[in-house]
């Protein structure tokens, strides 16, 4: 689109042009600022739907508000995207997600106007009170905004903040609850319903507006009905009102897409003392008619033609790692009826939608709550049931007391599916799953398996389904190799059994999961310069194969250990601690991930800065 076109646009690089704009001007320049994003992100892929729908609540915050003096914090970040641009980022927005670019998501790093960094779900309020609560230390007066959505309201840690933050009468906080009905799938649970009850009151809310028409403008005639009690609104909503009985002040809901409305509402906020609560609707993808119709796909589309809506993507020749997990379960439930799903909030994401589209009631979506999902799997099975409860790597960073306390130490046949193992890309630091082979490598009784390919995903799952005892699966995102899985007859793994994929005599390549594929690659080029080396697939994080590694270590002085994870704690420091505690002199070389955050970047360009790329691997087989 030509500059012609962002007028508007082309002329505020900071929150404090922002406010010179009329209310008018205000309104254009959000069409302009939206237009743009489509634009940007149909090149440049990145979270466009969320985006789209938070513009007009991001345009109206920073006109209202003094920051970066007063703090905003969003929450997850999937929607800052109208917030960088307007704070001086346009232009650096078309790097976003990019080796060396902006990041996706806030970081305190990158802005003055990130008050607060992340990338996972249900920690604005936390925060954002831990700096109310500074500033009233320090008595600074600054106005302090926590923006989080109807999905991130459902975990825990967002309670944990309401229940504390309520109790504070004197803080100034206030709270935006962006509720689109949507997490990246549409939303589930009783918190949901009780929204949508509040959101379609015919009463309350004919009330509300007329209120609001004549206090808005009178803001001591505002403080004096508060202080005369909320009696008449909690009659309205059927004397019950969830954040009222928090101690947080609830107001709404509004249209957040009205700015007229939105910049009138938080005005009168401002001058309110205490922990509030602003609801506020939005529609998710809002202004896009084709992330509007279909939110879940949209939320993270790829590249996209903007004037038609037809996504672009490159053809695959294998299937995705998390389609092999969504169809082998779905064959599973189909055989075992103890078998059933549980995901906190992505069903998509992790193609359980497979079954849940089949056999929805042995499908949950427990919301964005990855301890209750686990804990809730335990329940599960302890009752009898075989849950495989996915999560994400990076989330189920969330649940590691749960799966200590909850699952191991009760020896529960619980089946984890970790979904994005290893570098995930583009979402960055917040989101590779870099831990979990040494955080959970450490924990007694459980088996963690890493498989190197789909027949072996496919395999794993049906052998933890089998083993009646805790079990975890880690595979990376994106397509595999493109062998044959579908149909393929099932086959229990020997738990705790590598194999050898490769004879040689000079060096022993020791690989665990799908690195051991760019390993191969490696191997069969060393041969090709004269140096045999062998290639052995661990395939278990935990247990390990004892017999494997004494046989690499009574054959090989040198040895070369990749893993897609972190080298602290990780599979190669275990193969090295094995070898030495049994008087092997192999001089070990790990490969992964060193002890430092990786940011974002295509996964190759990742790989090739950590140095266990099909390159690396090559020079260490073939160095002296």
């Amino acid at each position: 689109m030509s500059s012609e076109e962002y007028k508007l646009l082309d002329t505020i690089a900071s929150p404090r042009e922002l406010k010179k704009l009329s209310a008018e001007e205000l309104r254009l320049y959000c069409d302009e600022l939206r237009r743009y994003i489509i634009d940007e992100c149909s090149v440049n892929p990145g979270h466009l739907a969320s985006s789209l729908g938070a513009v007009e609540l991001a345009a109206a915050l920073h006109y209202v508000f003094e920051t970066p003096e007063d703090k905003i914090v969003w929450d997850v970040g999937h929607q800052t995207y109208a917030h960088k641009i307007i704070t001086g980022r346009r232009e650096a927005f078309r790097t976003k997600r990019r080796l060396d670019g902006i990041s996706g998501f806030p970081r305190m790093s990158e802005s003055e106007y990130d008050a607060f960094g992340g990338g996972h779900a249900s920690v604005s309020i936390s925060a954002a009170f831990g700096m109310a609560k500074a500033a009233e230390l320090r008595s600074e007066k600054r106005q302090v905004v926590a923006v989080i959505g109807d999905g991130s309201m459902t975990g825990g840690l967002a309670f944990e903040g309401l229940n504390n933050a309520g109790a504070s009468k004197r803080t100034n906080l206030l709270v935006i609850l962006n509720d689109n009905n949507m997490a990246i799938d549409q939303a589930t649970g009783a918190l949901k319903n009780y929204l949508l009850k509040i959101s379609t009151s015919v009463h309350y809310n004919r009330f509300k507006q007329r209120l609001w028409g004549v206090l808005s403008h009178t803001p001591w005639l505002l403080r004096l009905c508060q202080k005369a009690g909320n009696a008449v609104k909690q009659g309205l909503l059927n004397k019950s009102n969830l954040f009222e009985s928090l101690n947080f002040r609830y107001f709404g809901p509004v249209d957040g897409h009205n700015l007229k409305e939105l910049v009138r509402t938080l005005r009168a906020l401002r001058d309110i003392e205490g922990p509030k609560l602003l609801h506020v609707m939005t529609v998710k993808g809002k202004g896009y008619l084709p992330a509007e119709h279909n939110q879940s796909v949209w939320h993270a589309p790829g590249c996209f033609n903007p004037d038609t809506g037809e996504r672009i993507s490159a053809p695959a020749d294998a299937a995705r790692y998390q389609d092999v997990f969504g169809e082998t379960l779905l064959e599973l439930a189909r055989r075992d009826a103890r078998v059933v799903g549980v995901t906190p909030a992505m069903p998509t994401g992790c193609s359980m939608n497979i079954l849940l589209r089949e056999m929805p009631e042995r499908c949950f979506d427990v919301g964005i709550a990855e301890g209750h999902a686990v804990t809730f799997s335990a329940g599960l099975a302890a009752a009898g049931m075989v849950p495989f409860c996915n999560i994400y790597s990076t989330f189920m960073q969330r649940a590691y007391d749960n799966v200590i306390h909850d699952v191991a130490i009760q020896g529960l046949p619980v089946v984890m599916c970790l979904d994005r193992g290893g570098l995930v890309g583009e979402d960055g630091v917040t989101h590779h799953g870099v831990f979990d082979m040494a955080a959970f490598g450490a924990v007694p009784g459980l088996t963690v398996g890493a498989p190197m390919n789909e027949p072996e995903l496919r395999n794993m799952m049906y052998t933890a389904l089998q083993a009646g005892a805790p079990f975890m699966i880690r595979y990376p995102r994106g397509c595999g190799e493109g062998l044959p899985w579908r149909g393929v007859p099932f086959e229990a793994l020997p738990v705790g059994r590598g194999r050898r994929l490769r004879d040689g005599r000079d060096v022993a390549l020791v690989t665990v999961g799908t690195v051991g594929n760019a390993a191969a690659r490696a191997a069969e080029r060393a041969a090709v310069q004269g140096i045999g080396a062998a290639h052995y697939d661990l395939r278990w994080v935990k247990p390990l194969d004892e017999a494997l590694l004494d046989e690499v270590g009574r054959k090989f002085r040198r040895v070369i250990t990749v893993e897609d994870g972190c080298l602290r704690g990780g599979v190669g420091e275990a193969v090295a601690a094995y070898f030495n505690a049994r008087g092997y002199g192999a001089h070990v070389t790990s490969l992964g991930i060193g002890d430092a955050w990786v940011e974002h970047g295509t996964p190759a360009q990742l790989y090739t800065l950590c140095g266990y790329d099909e390159e690396a691997i090559f020079r260490a087989l073939t160095q002296a």
